[in-house]
């Protein structure tokens, strides 16, 4: 059996506790790393962007940024990291249909949904 080096999920609390779900990752050691009750209702924030975002534009990367590569690797004509500050930004909007979908696709992937895309066009 393969298992993965790390598993999204929802749990449920203990049978004596009121059912809530909480968001998890967990490790094959069968630890949870990480762990945020509003992971489940989580946003980018269009008022905490990081500020090397290139403006104007409509993609941008806010401060919950945990530095995971994924944008990175989708679309590494838009995304660079900050090494100062270690996490991402986009460093140039998307210039063609190719691109925007790109992005799109990152922003759908980000683990910790730090991508926004609030419309606004050059």
């Amino acid at each position: 059996m393969r298992i993965p080096f790390l598993t999204y999920g929802t749990s449920v609390l203990a049978a004596n506790e009121p059912i809530q779900e909480k968001a998890f990752i967990l490790h094959p050691s069968s630890f949870i790393l990480a762990f945020h009750p509003s992971s489940l209702t989580n946003v980018p924030d269009k008022t905490d962007k990081v500020k090397e975002n290139v403006q104007p534009g409509s993609y941008y990367v806010d401060s919950s940024c945990i530095d995971c590569d994924v944008c990175r690797d989708t679309a590494p004509d838009n995304f660079k990291r900050s090494d100062e500050n270690s996490y991402s930004f986009v460093y140039k909007q998307p210039e063609n249909e190719e691109e925007r979908l790109k992005c799109e696709e990152a922003l759908l992937c980000c683990p910790v949904e730090a991508i926004g895309n609030d419309g606004e066009e050059e």
